[in-house]
């Protein structure tokens, strides 16, 4: 790869570290820009958080995890192993740095900052799929509402409250609360327990799996070259930027972006100030005897159920592990026994499909997206809403790489910060 500059002063190559939603949407969008691109997995296209999520696009719920009353949440859960939020009891300084971080940021301030930050992504995020689609990711988008069931109208109240909080920082939303046969006809699975419900409209789902790997299609049509290469070390040199791996040699561009999810600290030196871990997520597929018209959310115990190939996938838990550890089976144990009573119609012996993926989270709600030093950029830190924040971000991402100037909608999402 020859390094240099453009006509406009933006780079004329660049290589990207990571073959999930974030970093095939920021190579797609700098093709769309003339930047001829290289694309590195250590594992693979999807491989890691993108492939066994929820499938969600859904900028209403882009609710951050650090609200106050997260804190009292996390006390009791450390009591119950059933909990939907898992965190080990082991020694583990980086962690409890990070928790220690997570806690100090779990303020309504702080809350409110990342509701903020995220409402021009969730603006255009629906937009940004559009663009995909419409030139040359052969993978379907499906507008659907989303539907939160509870057992009763107190609980959903919950929910509400924390819509019109959303609201009140400047995200759109609407939503209809739900009951009777009025509930049962958007929620066909529903268990006679399930008595409130409330349908977020506007929403998106997608199957991951396939549009990632559609979007790589995409990718490598555009003239790409997508590599299976575990990087070590990224580095600036004379040329450019230089990528190193054990196993090739030196590769060198105008500019690197580490997309890498749970693992984007490893490879940034000096790292950057905001932290990011591995909250795991686990999901599985299930047979269901009923009609499924729309996504299922129970907000209660933290579990999303989607559409996905004429069955229904579960996914659920907030896990701190290592990225690369095993899958724990007692986590899926957790969500069928909290999942089980309030769905009917589900043949849950027969799961299939059964996944852990590390969610890249970071202690204050908000993403890193940005340059860390001369010609390296960072794309990660999303949490829960990789998939939703994805094409934005890589869209955003790719003006600022090859104009030089950072976006507006990205200063809140700095990783110098």
């Amino acid at each position: 790869m020859v390094g240099g500059q453009g006509f406009d002063g933006g780079p004329r190559s660049a290589i990207v570290i990571g073959a999930g939603i974030v970093g095939l949407s920021t190579a797609w969008f700098l093709q769309e820009r003339g930047v001829d691109v290289t694309v590195v997995d250590r594992s693979g296209v999807a491989a890691g958080a993108s492939w066994g999520n929820a499938g969600w696009v859904s900028p209403a719920l882009t609710i951050p995890l650090n609200q106050p009353s997260v804190l009292r949440y996390a006390f009791t859960a450390l009591r119950d192993p059933k909990s939907a939020l898992h965190i080990p009891l082991r020694a583990d300084p980086g962690l409890a740095a990070f928790l220690v971080r997570f806690a100090a940021n779990c303020r309504w301030s702080s809350w409110r900052r990342a509701v903020q930050a995220n409402v021009p992504l969730n603006e255009e995020c629906l937009e940004a799929y559009d663009v995909l689609t419409a030139n040359g990711v052969d993978a379907p988008t499906t507008d659907a509402p989303i539907t939160a069931v509870f057992r009763s109208p107190r609980q959903a109240e919950h929910l509400l409250h924390e819509l019109r909080q959303m609201q009140s920082e400047g995200q759109p939303v609407t939503a209809t609360t739900l009951s009777g046969e009025e509930l049962r006809t958007h929620v066909p699975l529903a268990s006679p327990a399930i008595t409130a419900g409330v349908s977020i409209e506007g929403q998106r789902f997608i199957d991951p799996g396939r549009f990632v790997h559609a979007l790589a299609c995409s990718v490598r049509d555009r003239g790409a070259d997508i590599r299976r290469l575990d990087i070590r070390r990224v580095s600036t040199s004379r040329t450019g930027v230089e990528v190193r791996s054990p196993a090739a040699a030196p590769v060198t561009a105008d500019a690197v972006v580490v997309a890498t999810g749970a693992w984007l600290s490893e490879l940034i030196s000096p790292p950057v100030r905001v932290a990011v871990r591995a909250g795991r997520g686990y999901s599985f597929t299930v047979p269901v005897e009923r009609a499924m018209p729309c996504p299922i959310y129970l907000p209660d115990i933290r579990v999303a159920c989607t559409p996905y190939q004429g069955a229904m996938r579960v996914a659920g838990t907030m896990e701190f592990r290592g990225p690369d550890e095993p899958l724990a089976p007692r986590r899926i144990g957790a969500i069928l026994d909290s999942t089980g009573p309030l769905l009917d119609g589900v043949r849950w012996e027969e799961r299939s499909d059964i996944w852990v993926g590390p969610r890249p989270v970071t202690p204050d709600g908000r993403a890193l997206i940005g340059e860390v030093s001369r010609g390296i950029y960072v794309a990660g830190g999303h949490g829960m809403w990789g998939l939703a924040h994805g094409p934005v971000t890589g869209r955003l991402l790719a003006e600022q790489i090859t104009t030089g100037k950072q976006p507006v909608a990205l200063r809140p999402f700095d990783p110098r910060r």
